[in-house]
This record gives C-alpha cells, structure tokens and sequence, in this order.
C-alpha cells in the first residue's frame, strides 16, 4: 500500500504551531509526516515539551526528499529545515520571521503542486504579523489559491458531526452582500459539489444554502439578496442535477431538526454566520479543509495561541484532526 507524504507547517514559530507538531511524534502515523520550521527551534521545543513526556523528548532527523516514503514512527520528528532569521521567544510576535512563515508554505505548496508531497498541512499563522513585513496576505486559503493558480478557494470546516463551507471569507461585514455574487454564489456550489464527490467520496452531495438576512429575507421584507441573486442560482443548480437546499435561515439550519433531514454540508454567505456554530460544536477538534485547489490543504480551526506557547498546556486535537483527514483525503487518490 502507498505511503502518502505529507508535509505540515510549523506556522507562526512565537505560536503553539511548533508545540503541536511536534505533538504528532507520541503516535505512530500511516504516511511520512515531513514538518517544516525552523530546525533549531522545533529541536528546542521537542526538548521542553519532552522532558515531562512519556518517553522523552522525541528523536529528529532531517528529511531527505530522495528517501522512499515511509509511515512515521513514534518518537521521531523528520524535519524540513525553513530558518527563521531572528531569534524566536515563544509568545513575541516578530515580524522579521514572517519571511520564514511564507518561506515554509511556499516550500509546501510547490512540493504539493510537484508531487513531492500528497497533501499539506498548516499550523496556524499570525496574519498580522505578516502584514506588517510587507507581505499582501489575508489568510492561507487566499494564499495558497495565489500560488497555486487557483480562481476560487473555497474554506470548508468539518468535524465528525458537521460540514461548513463559506461564499466569502475574510470580509468586512459591511463588504459581503456586494460579494454575494450570481456567479460567486454559483462557482462556490459547483466547487462545493465537485470537491465532496471528488475527494470525499459523497456520490450525490446534499447541499444546504443559508439566506443572507434574517428569515432568509422574510420574502424581501428584511432584504432582496435571497430573492435577486441566491433563489435564481439554486434553481438553475438544480436543474443541472444538483441537490442544493435553500436559501434556509441560518437560525434554522443549525437545528438538529433540520440536520436529522440528512445534509452533507451547509453552506454559508459569510465567515461568522457558519463558523461560530461549528467552533462551537467541535472546537479543537475540527478541521479547515481549502477546496478548489489543484492541491490538498488542511488546517486547524483555531489561532496561535501565543501565551499556551511551549508551556505544555496546549490542545493539539486540531492539528492531529488535520493530518488524519489529509492522510484520508491523500489515500483517495490523485488530488
């Protein structure tokens, strides 16, 4: 059976991105997990972390891309050295490092995108921080679509109970109704449906579309998006075949009512009319998976954690969340 490869990024070095990579050493793993940091760094965090650790502090070694694949093994940590420039205090932001942070998921991408790796994996970053040194970033699933060519990235977030994607992502409240467009709302639907069948496995996805106002718009009395854009692109959806539901009230959507119906996934208009409920339901456990690209990506579903970092006290569920979805996802086949 094929080893999948797969490379995870250390993200902000200040963060608990270095602590929950390092985390994947305590348990075996069915591909070759590659982490990319700052080689120094994750040695050091492996070594305070694992000094309370069952076993001790994990082994590494550097990855060698030239070396078959092999299924990981406790106690050892392969790594991808990506030098930060400056001296990394855990929990002080640095914006000279950010250059490291876009040096290790451009190495990630590109090797995706090559066929080095089968997937990727991020840690979470600092966008901030980022910005500030100079670079146009909004977030990974932005990113990550720039370089890779992608027209339109999709931020879906899963867990064992549910499935969010997002029409727009990281907007101003007061921008989203201008970008619920008919060809936006219809490209993220085509994205949505082909990726569930593509790398999910779904054969007949059933998509769930929330209204943009309360009521879904209370038949224009609370607002004509429902009406003038999300209606007429449900309706011509379906005549193409696809199951898309809606435009449903977001305070409706969510209700083990509705759910018990059977829905694959519930797309919402915007970044906090979907993800709250999901964080909610299964925060630390679920994971951001990117559709729409050429690659497979996966993420965590929260921050940087700044004061958790190497202090031993952080949740790594996410991250573990993440690699196990990516191997998952990889094991299907071609991205």
């Amino acid at each position: 059976m094929r080893v999948p490869r797969i490379v995870v990024t250390s993200g902000e070095p200040a963060g608990i991105g270095p602590d929950a990579c390092v985390a994947l050493s305590r348990r075996d793993w069915p591909a070759d997990l590659v982490i990319a940091g700052d080689a120094t760094l994750l040695e050091e965090t492996a070594a305070v972390l694992g000094a309370a650790a069952p076993g001790g502090a994990p082994r590494a070694c550097a990855y060698d891309p030239s070396a078959p694949p092999a299924a990981s093994r406790a106690g050892l940590l392969k790594l991808l050295d990506v030098r930060a420039p400056h001296a990394v205090v855990a929990g002080r932001l640095d914006a000279r490092n950010a250059v490291a942070v876009i040096a290790m998921l451009d190495r990630a991408c590109d090797g995706c995108l090559s066929g080095e790796f089968a997937a990727m994996v991020t840690a979470p970053v600092q966008k901030s921080t980022i910005m500030e040194a100079g670079f146009e970033f909004m977030g990974h699933t932005e990113y990550l679509a720039a370089r890779t060519g992608a027209a339109l990235p999709v931020m879906m977030l899963q867990n064992e109970a549910l499935r969010v994607a997002l029409v727009t992502t990281h907007l101003p409240l007061a921008a989203v109704p201008h970008a619920i467009t008919a060809e936006r709302l219809r490209a993220t639907l085509e994205i949505v449906h082909a990726d569930l069948r593509r790398r999910f496995g779904v054969s007949a996805p059933r998509i769930a579309v929330l209204g943009l106002n309360p009521h879904a718009g209370e038949s224009g009395h609370l607002g004509r998006e429902e009406i003038d854009v999300i209606e007429p692109v449900l309706r011509q959806l379906r005549t193409q075949g696809l199951d898309v539901r809606g435009p449903v009230p977001a305070d409706t959507a969510f209700t083990p009512q509705f759910l018990a119906g059977g829905v694959d996934v519930v797309v919402a208009m915007y970044h906090d009319q979907g993800l709250p409920v999901i964080k909610h339901q299964g925060f630390g456990h679920t994971v951001n998976v990117t559709l729409g690209l050429p690659i497979i990506r996966t993420s965590v579903d929260h921050g940087t954690a700044l004061s958790l970092a190497r202090t031993g006290r952080a949740d790594t569920g996410s991250l573990e969340a993440a690699v196990g979805l990516a191997i998952e996802l990889a094991s299907h086949g071609d991205p």
